[in-house]
């Protein structure tokens, strides 16, 4: 972002990571208390989110992840510190994950009669 201080141009580095996989996208927080219940693996691993279309999964095999859903479906990811930890999916490039907690959001498309979430 370019802020202009009289008549200058000053840049300030964004403080905010995001990464973005196909129509999953992870919001890295500076701070967050998480208070959601933990949500099941699904066959050992995290999953994100699963393909309408294809069958394949948004999903990290560590068990240093651990995702978490609020009271009002907000969902959060958490990774600890240790090895290196992946979101994989079968038609994007891995991400390499630092520790942290992850706010999770859906792509979504516009059709004129509905917001909807993104077929992968």
């Amino acid at each position: 972002m370019l802020t202009r201080i009289a008549g200058n141009l000053r840049s300030h580095a964004m403080t905010k990571r995001i990464y973005r996989q196909g129509d999953v996208m992870l919001e890295k927080l500076d701070k967050r208390l998480i208070t959601g219940a933990p949500v099941a693996r699904k066959g050992g691993r995290v999953v994100l989110a699963e393909g309408e279309v294809t069958g394949h999964a948004h999903a990290i095999d560590s068990t240093l992840a651990q995702l978490f859903e609020e009271k009002d479906g907000q969902l959060y990811l958490r990774v600890e510190p240790g090895e290196p930890v992946y979101l994989r999916h079968e038609e994007h490039a891995e991400i390499l994950l630092d520790p942290g907690i992850y706010r999770l959001r859906h792509q979504r498309e516009y059709h004129p009669s509905v917001l909807r979430r993104v077929a992968d």
